[in-house]
């Protein structure tokens, strides 16, 4: 490459990274421009390029770690069950308010949730880990009736029998009917069609009363459940549960307990997976059943959270700068190892270095990534990655110059030298990342993504950047003082 186009294409570069560099650092540059505009009555426009995204280590927040009980789930449709929990965790959360919910998915039955500038762990776990399963249950058949009044017969007559006898003991009265699992507890049944099948509860308006209705959507299965289910019940009743209890407080009474009963009437065969529920007092009723159905929309039961953080403001606003503290006398250290160590080329290097940083945070924000603790860790990482690909290429450049070689020769062998080396390392570190990315929790991905993206950037940072750098100056007057490149 002539020196004219080596001149031009480093120009490029550097106008390339000034540009980035007011992307990456709108703050900053709109502080210098409004200097500028009261200094010398100019006109600079601001830059409007928003902030990074700051995960909860530094902006503060709640983290919470489930573990979905997947035991009555196939294994097949395992991974569709947890997508949906996914999707339904977040439907849920943004009912209240939540900005930038993150809900992820690790391992075979985990599930993260970040909730940004919440500040109660208890609040938190009340949205997401209280949210019960809906279910829908069909009338039990005069046969199941009869049999289910035989059972409750023969367990009284034990019961009476039993009842002075020193060795049989009533461990306690039934307070409540867990799940309305007990044989004799109910007119129903459990049916297929559960919140797993559920895509969506809106409320609408009837075209012609604009009385308020209730219109569900159900998935291509669920469709086909709930096609089967209204079949074979039509002119009945379907009764919605919500954790084992009715969906509203049908009898007024301020509570919902086992004496309400929620049941619409099936009145035909419904077909393509839509179906409106009518017949509801008022607006806010409508309103808050179908709150409810969205909430309740779960695929599988959660328990406790097994993982609970809750990281205040301050302390991540305290993170964040020491976090950038750290960053900038890291790079400091570097560069001052560089220069000391390696002199010009050294030099050289830092102002590259300057350039991949500017590109590297410019990167993050481009693909909306979210800046943690870790992930800063991971860009550090990368950044001493960066420098080890050019001590490589200095190394061997130094090896070249005591061959006799020029500097310009020098530059380009120890460039294809060092790049085998370099590329090896690099593409062995981004394996390892990439597998803690794929199989590590929230904090871990941001770190692998951020050291993998930090390391493509600094290969293009030190073998294409730098060595362009190295070959405008090797060709300048400064290639007559080799005691300035070894």
């Amino acid at each position: 490459m002539s020196n004219k186009k080596l001149v031009v294409s480093s120009v490029l570069i550097v106008l390339f990274a000034v540009l980035v560099s007011i992307y990456s650092f709108p703050q900053q540059y709109n502080s210098f421009t409004r200097d500028l505009n009261q200094k010398y009555q100019t006109n600079i426009p601001e830059a409007d390029f928003g902030d990074y995204k700051l995960g909860l280590d530094l902006k503060g927040g709640v983290h919470l770690e489930y573990k979905a009980d997947l035991s009555n789930i196939p294994e097949r449709e395992k991974p569709q069950v947890m997508e949906g929990l996914r999707d339904v965790i977040e439907r849920r959360v943004n009912i209240f308010g939540v900005t930038e919910p993150i809900v992820q998915i690790y391992g075979q039955d985990r599930i993260s949730v970040d909730l940004p500038s919440v500040d109660s762990v208890e609040q938190a776990i009340a949205w997401i880990g209280q949210t019960p399963l809906l279910e829908f249950y069909e009338e039990k058949s005069e046969e199941e009736l009869k049999a289910a009044e035989e059972v409750r017969k023969k367990v009284q007559e034990v019961m009476d029998a039993n009842k002075d006898n020193p060795d049989f003991d009533v461990m306690g009265e039934v307070q409540k009917i867990e799940g309305w699992e007990m044989a004799f507890a109910l007119p129903y049944k459990k049916t297929e069609l559960t919140g797993r099948y559920l895509k969506k509860a809106a409320l609408v308006n009837n075209p012609t009363t604009y009385a308020p209705e209730i219109e569900l959507q159900f998935n291509e299965e669920g469709s086909k459940i709930f096609e089967q289910l209204t079949e074979r019940n039509v002119d009945k009743t379907i009764a919605i549960f919500l954790d084992g209890q009715s969906i509203v407080d049908t009898n007024d009474d301020g509570v919902i307990d086992n004496n309400d009963m929620y049941a619409p009437r099936v009145n035909e065969k419904i077909i393509g997976g839509k179906a409106v529920i009518t017949g509801q007092k008022n607006i806010a009723e409508a309103k808050t059943l179908t709150q409810r159905l969205n909430q309740g929309a779960l695929p599988v039961p959660l328990g406790e959270p097994i993982v609970q953080q809750k990281i205040g403001p301050t302390l991540g606003s305290i993170s964040l700068t020491n976090a950038t503290k750290a960053a900038v006398v890291g790079f400091i250290a570097i560069a001052a190892f560089l220069v000391l160590f390696y002199r010009l080329p050294g030099l050289i290097a830092s102002f590259a270095l300057i350039i991949y940083v500017i590109l590297l945070m410019g990167a993050i924000k481009m693909f909306s990534a979210t800046l943690t603790l870790a992930g800063i860790g991971g860009l550090i990482l990368s950044l001493g990655m960066a420098v080890d690909a050019n001590i490589l290429i200095f190394s061997r450049m130094r090896e070249e110059l005591l061959n006799g070689k020029g500097v310009l020769a020098s530059v380009k062998e120890g460039v294809k030298r060092a790049w085998p080396s370099i590329r090896d390392g690099n593409f062995t570190t981004i394996i390892v990342a990439l597998i803690l990315y794929i199989f590590g929790t929230s904090f871990i991905k941001a770190f692998s993504f951020a050291l993998i993206l930090g390391i493509l950037i600094s290969m293009l940072s030190a073998v294409v950047i730098s060595n362009l750098f190295l070959q405008v100056v090797g060709k300048g007057k400064l290639s007559k003082y080799k005691g300035l490149w070894s």
